[in-house]
């Protein structure tokens, strides 16, 4: 059966990295109690009963209360380290960055004129000569027959159509008496 201190159910052994401790809240239990606050506060608070102390002429205190000040003096000072670092750790990647996207600005631009290059300009090539080429019955005034210049043809308008013949009347004889229907026996 294994042991309960192996079975951590809680993150307890995880490295706490208190982060940003230059905003952090610290507890400081110092001679006179206990001191709230970020480093900062702290820092002004003992270095304030550390005048107070040597103004009353208690060296031990004001020595206490200067080596509280120092501590969170040396905490603040590693916290600013921190978050240079994290600084210039963030705008070396920003600089690499930037110049990855400038590589591959000047490969798309350096493509693209290769494109351009590659592709033949129209301009450059002999241009035919369109008189040779013109119908003979044309005229001879230099213009090239387009379609637009072409006449539109009129359409046709129909003619009504004869009314058909009504089929529904009964046929007339020789004679002039209708014939007998004829009726399909089945």
């Amino acid at each position: 059966m294994r042991s309960s201190k192996s079975r951590s159910r809680g993150n307890k052994n995880r490295n706490r990295s208190s982060g940003n401790n230059q905003n952090r809240v610290f507890d400081s239990s110092g001679p006179e109690g206990k001191v709230r606050g970020t480093p900062q506060q702290i820092i002004d608070k003992y270095t304030q009963l550390f005048r107070d102390a040597t103004l009353s002429n208690d060296r031990v205190a004001a020595e206490n209360f200067q080596q509280h000040a120092e501590h969170y003096s040396r905490v603040l000072n590693e916290a600013q380290r921190e978050v240079e670092a994290r600084r210039e750790q963030h705008e070396a990647q920003q600089r690499e960055r930037n110049a990855q996207r400038e590589a591959e600005r000047g490969e798309r631009q350096e493509r693209q004129q290769n494109e351009t290059v590659s592709v033949a300009d129209p301009s450059s090539e002999p241009q035919p000569n369109l008189q040779e080429r013109a119908p003979i019955s044309a005229p001879d005034n230099g213009l090239v027959e387009t379609p637009e210049s072409k006449p539109i043809p009129r359409k046709r308008t129909r003619r009504p159509r004869k009314p058909k013949e009504d089929t529904s009347a009964p046929e007339k004889t020789e004679i002039g008496e209708t014939a007998p229907e004829i009726v399909a026996e089945n």
